[in-house]
């Protein structure tokens, strides 16, 4: 199936990225970086999209991090900030037992799981409530994007953005968990490809 062109932001920066800290579906707001990551990816959809700016759909994960970052883009955009749906679909894979802990404290408290992780990055489900696989998560997200028929801006979270790129056929279940995805920049997806802008 031929889908139109998606562009996926991640949320800016929060205090727990910037140490390192497993956020899931715990909610933690932008700091002053993530705020001005915001913009500036505000101000890289207004060369993407040109006239096109407010007449797609915007979606975003109910995360307080992720509305922040859709309300200070389209802030950005000269759009009204509120103007865009929130979709619980779109929110963060969950760690369970891990959020809070950084990817140190989890190998050293948990080394038999956070091995098994290495083994299977994809398949592998943390322990605790809410807990999840990147696998869940595509099958989470898998319907919200079969019903795009359209362009679309979303925003969402670094685990999202992977089975995403799975779904779409833009990176393989092996290559995905292992992607770097980068705050204040825009993924864009088109014809089972992705690009940085």
């Amino acid at each position: 199936m031929s889908r139109a062109p998606l562009y996926f932001v991640r949320h800016g920066e929060t205090d727990w990225n910037a140490e390192g800290r497993l956020q899931g579906q715990r909610d933690t707001p932008l700091n002053a970086k993530g705020h001005a990551q915001a913009a500036e990816a505000g101000e890289r959809l207004r060369t993407l999209l040109g006239d096109a700016i407010g007449t797609l759909p915007y979606l975003a994960s109910p995360m307080e991090r992720t509305r922040h970052t859709m309300e200070g883009l389209r802030a950005a955009l000269g759009l009204d900030p509120a103007g865009y749906t929130v979709d619980p679909r779109l929110r963060e894979i969950g760690f369970g037992a891990w959020e809070g802990l950084t990817w140190k404290e989890v190998r050293r408290s948990d080394p038999a799981r956070s091995q098994a992780r290495d083994r299977d990055r994809w398949g592998f489900c943390p322990p605790g409530k809410g807990a999840e696989s990147y696998a869940m998560v595509a099958e989470r997200v898998r319907p919200l994007l079969d019903a795009l028929d359209r362009p679309a801006v979303i925003v969402a979270h670094g685990g999202v953005a992977r089975a995403v790129m799975v779904t779409l056929g833009a990176a393989n279940s092996e290559e995905a968990p292992h992607l770097e995805i980068l705050q204040g920049r825009i993924l864009v997806f088109e014809g089972g490809a992705r690009r940085w802008v």
